[in-house]
């Protein structure tokens, strides 16, 4: 074909080769850990293109090929988690005496990564700004080795200036890391910005059904070849299970992303309507102040955005959202059901202030009949204010 192939195109058709399956559709799934060699020549060649279940199998590179293509990258390697991308990716890129500049919206298990384990290996985090754009410049450190993004930060959903900040650690040689779970490849492409490394939790969008874990990461470049050699000393590898599931997610990853989005701008756009709601923190909305920003950057949005209440009393909040029915409350999203979880940055953030004093709740909407989801809630309100009166 001449004319370029779109991407909800491509979801369908990568990492497929009906041929090499004997004319199914699906890739088959190789499971197992030992390969076995007919001669000592090729026991030591390798062959058969594969001489360890650890480190690889045709189920393995039917996505590693998907994501290469979608993401733009040289490499991309598959991990049991997304945070496992997150550490594998920061073991891979810092040393001792290095100096790491993370985003104060970051994703709370990487902060966490970088306060213990990174800094007992003697790595230094400075944690900015989320909205610092170019003027990142001015927090560059002459041992700073990587800048680590997220946009939207995946509870708080400030938008980051990413070829802004791209642009200020080129200059300076530093290598730049971006959690890009929230908008996947379909909605950011940050390989084609500039940025060094992409890293996904697959298990959210590309997963899809709550039902599997995955981790993904793809770079290009130097990166790429540490990355991956990186992980092989460390013994990482995902389950076969899992990623034969990722791959079939990302088939309907297009439909449900949309769907995903729809709602949720849908839902949040509802939620402003509410007396009981301070703020609603949806970057696709105009009401937020990066929403600039996020309609120059992304494609679309997803399924996950976060509200302010107004000051309520905490019993009250909890009563309203334990008699939910409709919304469960777990520490994950990216799948079919809706989610709701109560937080508050004010006890994590450190390079910035929080202004709010309510409750902030993070929604994942999922794929229930809409009328459904808002009588839910305007059940819950109802309790809120029954508790309040």
């Amino acid at each position: 074909m001449k004319k370029p192939i779109n991407k909800n195109t491509k979801l369908v058709h990568l990492g497929r080769d009906t041929k090499a399956s004997k004319g199914f559709v699906n890739p088959p799934l190789y499971k197992g850990s030992t390969v076995l060699f007919p001669t000592v020549r090729s026991l030591y060649e390798g062959g058969y293109g594969y001489n360890y279940g650890r480190k690889g199998s045709p189920t393995y590179e039917a996505l590693e090929q998907a994501l290469n293509e979608l993401e733009g990258a040289d490499e991309t390697v598959l991990t049991p988690s997304g945070l496992c991308a997150i550490t594998t990716t920061l073991l891979a890129l810092l040393k001792t005496g290095d100096h790491l500049l993370v985003t104060d919206a970051v994703y709370q298990p990487t902060r966490s990564f970088c306060d213990t384990t990174l800094k007992d290996l003697g790595v230094e985090t400075t944690y900015y700004d989320p909205r610092i754009g170019a003027n990142i410049k001015d927090i560059i450190q002459s041992t700073t080795k990587v800048v680590f993004m997220e946009s939207p930060g995946s509870q708080t959903f400030e938008v980051q200036d990413i070829p802004a900040i791209q642009a200020a650690a080129s200059d300076r040689g530093l290598t730049t890391v971006i959690d890009n779970t929230y908008a996947t490849p379909l909605n950011l492409t940050p390989l084609d910005m500039g940025v060094d490394v992409s890293l996904h939790s697959g298990t959210k969008y590309f997963i899809g059904h709550a039902d599997a874990m995955i981790g993904t990461i793809s770079a290009k470049g130097p990166a790429a070849k540490a990355i991956r050699k990186t992980a092989h000393s460390l013994g990482i590898c995902a389950g076969p299970d899992d990623v034969q599931l990722a791959l079939r997610g990302l088939r309907t990853l297009a439909i449900r992303l949309k769907h995903h989005e729809q709602a949720a701008i849908e839902l949040a756009q509802w939620f402003e309507t509410r007396p009981e709601v301070e703020t609603v923190l949806h970057p696709a909305l105009p009401s937020h102040p990066d929403h600039a920003l996020f309609q120059r950057d992304f494609k679309g949005a997803a399924g996950l955005f976060s509200i302010i209440l107004k000051p309520a009393d905490q019993a009250a909040i909890e009563r309203m959202l334990d008699g939910l029915s409709l919304f469960s409350m777990g520490w994950s999203w990216g799948g079919y059901e809706s989610l709701v979880i109560p937080f508050d940055p004010r006890s994590y953030r450190t390079a910035t202030k929080w202004p709010h004093k309510g409750q902030a709740l993070r929604f994942h909407i999922g794929h229930e009949d809409m009328d459904d989801l808002k009588a839910d809630l305007t059940a819950g309100f109802e309790r809120l204010a029954n508790d309040q009166s």
